[in-house]
């Protein structure tokens, strides 16, 4: 496939028409709507349906258009890689990663690991664990980090760090729970502790957390139900309710106006970890990297 004509395509869906994609791309309509066309008829199907004022994207437009940025992705990602190559860059690693192991990622592995080898640069993806997953088995990335629970098979797995889940929120939750220190074992507040809070849950915990709920025969009251620990924390900073979320997800919080207390041993602890291809060579700069995470 044609990149510039995946291009246009791209542009076209965000755009949501033929005629503004051309405006944002600086071109005359007809030629954009030729180039389409001529994708279609590459392709033999239907990518979208054109309607007056906007496109409707046809199940195998939908399919080409999350291939079509997976593709561009590793073109440029490529094309980078050798203009940091060709300016004396020792290498380049693309890095998938999930938003709760951010922080903790940076500080205690990749900031070391720039401190040894200066002169690689990077490329960082942030998504949930099964998107960055499938761009791994697609080659877009070298790297994903990720929690778990998530399905190993095809890759190899290198444990960081396994850490416990909490809860987060201003301090007039936690009030009558005589709160001590945050995070000393003594402190672990049962489940229960929780019923009546407004809780705001990281989506990706939330099939877990219903399961141990359901056997403890505990009802929580689900406030927001969300697809990033970021947004999971923020939103207790502001008062809204409490966030269950893994413990290093706490660096986002507001430590003067929030509490952070670890929850019983009921639910699972959560574990970090870094995930390759089997199968795939590694660059020399990868490899370093990989060999870096592996001595932990």
């Amino acid at each position: 496939m044609d990149l510039k004509q995946l291009a246009y395509f791209v542009a076209v869906v965000d755009a949501g028409s033929i005629s503004a994609a051309a405006k944002n791309l600086h071109l005359s309509q007809p030629p954009l709507s030729k180039q389409m066309k001529q994708l279609e008829a590459d392709l033999n199907c239907i990518l979208f349906q054109r309607g007056a004022r906007h496109i409707e994207l046809t199940e195998a437009g939908r399919t080409l258009y999350e291939r079509a940025l997976s593709i561009l992705a590793l073109s440029r990602s490529t094309r980078e890689m050798l203009y940091a190559l060709s300016r004396g860059k020792s290498g380049h690693i693309r890095i998938g990663i999930v938003s709760s192991a951010a922080d903790v990622f940076l500080k205690k592995w990749l900031k070391p690991f720039h401190r040894s080898y200066p002169d690689i640069a990077y490329e960082l993806f942030e998504a949930n664990t099964f998107q960055l997953l499938e761009k791994l088995e697609e080659g877009a990335l070298d790297f994903a980090v990720v929690r778990t629970p998530f399905p190993a098979t095809g890759f190899a797995t290198v444990p960081l760090m396994t850490e416990p889940i909490i809860a987060l929120g201003h301090h007039r939750f936690f009030e009558q729970t005589d709160a001590k220190s945050p995070l000393s074992s003594e402190d672990a507040l049962p489940l229960s502790a929780l019923c009546g809070m407004p809780i705001i849950l990281y989506r990706r915990w939330e099939a877990v957390i219903r399961s141990e709920l359901s056997k403890a025969q505990i009802d929580w009251q689900f406030f927001c139900i969300n697809d990033d620990a970021r947004t999971t924390v923020l939103w207790a900073n502001e008062g809204l309710g409490v966030a269950i979320v893994p413990a290093s997800a706490a660096s986002y919080s507001d430590p003067v106006q929030t509490t952070t207390r670890l929850l019983d041993g009921a639910l699972p602890k959560s574990t970090i970890s870094v995930v390759y291809s089997k199968t795939a060579a590694l660059s020399e700069a990868a490899s370093k990297f990989s060999t870096f995470v592996g001595a932990f």
